[in-house]
C-alpha cells in the first residue's frame, strides 16, 4: 500500500515535486500522505495533522498553566484589597448622629 503526495508550495513558496509514500529511506509505516497545502509529509495515521512531536504542546500548557495562576493570584489580591478597604470604610463611619452645623428653627416660634 502507498500513497501520493502531489507537489506544493512550501510557505517559502519553493516549490517541492510530488513523492510517493512511504518514501525511501523513511519509516515503512508511514503509507499515507498526510499535511497541508504547504507542507506535505507521510505518516502512519490518516488523520495525523501536524509533522512534529507533540511534546511542544506541553510547554503551551504549561505556559498557559502559569499565565492562569498569575491571574488567579491578581485577580485574589484584587478582592482582598477591596474587601479590606470596605472593612475600613465602615468601621471608621462615626456612629452617631452627625452634626450638620445648622441651627434649625421651628417654623412659626421665634427666639427671643
Amino acid at each position: 500500500m502507498s500513497a501520493e503526495c502531489s507537489s506544493y508550495l512550501s510557505a517559502d513558496k519553493v516549490l517541492v515535486s510530488a513523492f510517493s509514500c512511504p518514501r525511501a529511506g523513511g519509516d515503512a509505516r508511514a503509507v499515507y500522505c498526510c499535511g497541508f497545502q504547504d507542507v506535505k509529509y507521510c505518516c502512519d495515521d490518516p488523520h495525523s495533522f501536524f509533522p512534529y512531536e507533540h511534546s511542544y504542546m506541553w510547554w503551551l500548557s504549561v505556559g498557559a498553566l502559569v499565565g492562569l495562576a498569575i491571574a488567579a493570584v491578581v485577580l485574589f489580591a484584587f478582592i482582598i484589597t477591596v474587601c479590606v478597604l470596605c472593612y475600613l470604610f465602615i468601621s471608621t463611619k462615626p456612629r452617631g448622629k452627625l452634626d450638620t452645623g445648622l441651627s434649625l428653627q421651628m417654623a412659626g416660634k421665634t427666639g427671643c
